[in-house]
């Protein structure tokens, strides 16, 4: 018999913790597991630290903009490595903070890789965790492109970690992920070029605001390439080259970086869900109208009425 609890909660980012926090002062017994840093992709991989960068980017282009115009600001630059520095000052206190939290609110904690035994028991390490309920909050991950190469691309959460930025960096993809950076790269110094399959990036958004976006972006100096689809990304000596087919042909980029910004997919390939029962598919686990999961059976029978 395992340890019982009302609910477990896989991942301790911004959805696992208000669960957890709102179940817990109801009194329920809840446990979160966790394999990395507790904290999540907000707080640690993504959006604070995202922010510290783009606000940066920001202030040097209202510097170069308002140049002439009762400003000075020519000598205003970016040191990486210092704003590296104080981003940390923002995401290294989280885990330690996010552990006291669940800790003083009697939320029980543990540090381990997490997968199903059972349509209701879980393995966190050498422990087995029984619960009435439990939510799969363990975000999203970078999509595999499945090209040759793919080993060298570079990940966000990694991007968002260097201490220092390469002079040419290529993002694969046309989405927000890519254009932040982007922004940020190229006015911090870097030549950048963003590489798009599609005929227009960021397709889910607005086509007119798109299109001035790509044109600013054009402006500011990086090179946004569509309907340019990349098939390998290759080494050679001390930087990479990646190979791509255009609708004039087959090109090749030059970079230090190549830079993974072509989508992402839920993270849960290794919490064997078969042994819970449970269905999923490319956006994460398939769940009914009140965003419950049920057993595969159960989906077959709905499926087949």
């Amino acid at each position: 018999m395992g340890r019982k609890f009302d609910l477990v909660v896989i991942g301790t980012g911004s959805a696992a913790s208000t669960v957890a926090s709102k179940c817990r002062s109801a009194g329920w017994q809840v446990a979160v597991v966790d394999s990395r840093p507790f904290g999540g992709t907000c707080a640690l991989r993504g959006c604070d630290p995202k922010k510290v960068l783009v606000g940066a980017a920001a202030l040097i282009d209202w510097l170069r903009r308002m140049n002439g115009r009762g400003v000075h600001g020519n000598d205003a630059r970016i040191d990486w490595s210092e704003l590296m520095r104080f981003k940390r000052t923002f995401t290294d206190p989280v885990p330690k903070q996010r552990e006291e939290s669940f800790a003083k609110a009697g939320t029980a904690t543990f540090h381990s890789e997490v997968h199903f035994v059972g349509s209701s028991s879980i393995q966190a390490g050498g422990e087995v965790l029984e619960a009435r309920h439990v939510v799969i909050a363990t975000g999203a991950k970078p999509q595999r492109l499945n090209i040759p190469g793919e080993q060298y691309l570079t990940t966000s959460e990694r991007f968002l970690e260097l201490d220092s930025l390469p002079g040419r960096i290529v993002f694969i993809g046309g989405g927000y992920i890519s254009f932040e950076f982007a922004h940020v790269s190229v006015r911090a110094g870097a030549e950048v070029t963003v590489l798009h399959r599609g005929e227009r990036p960021l397709e889910g958004f607005d086509p007119d605001l798109v299109g001035q976006l790509v044109q600013r972006t054009r402006q500011l100096g990086v090179d946004v390439q569509v309907q340019t689809e990349v098939k390998a990304v290759e080494r050679k000596g001390d930087h990479l080259v990646v190979c791509a087919s255009t609708k004039d042909g087959n090109r090749e980029f030059e970079a230090d970086m190549v830079v993974h910004g072509a989508g992402r997919v839920a993270d849960i390939d290794d919490l064997n869900l078969p042994a819970a029962e449970v269905e999923s598919e490319r956006r994460g686990v398939k769940v009914n109208e009140y965003l419950r999961a049920f057993p595969t059976r159960q989906f077959m029978q709905r499926v087949m009425r």
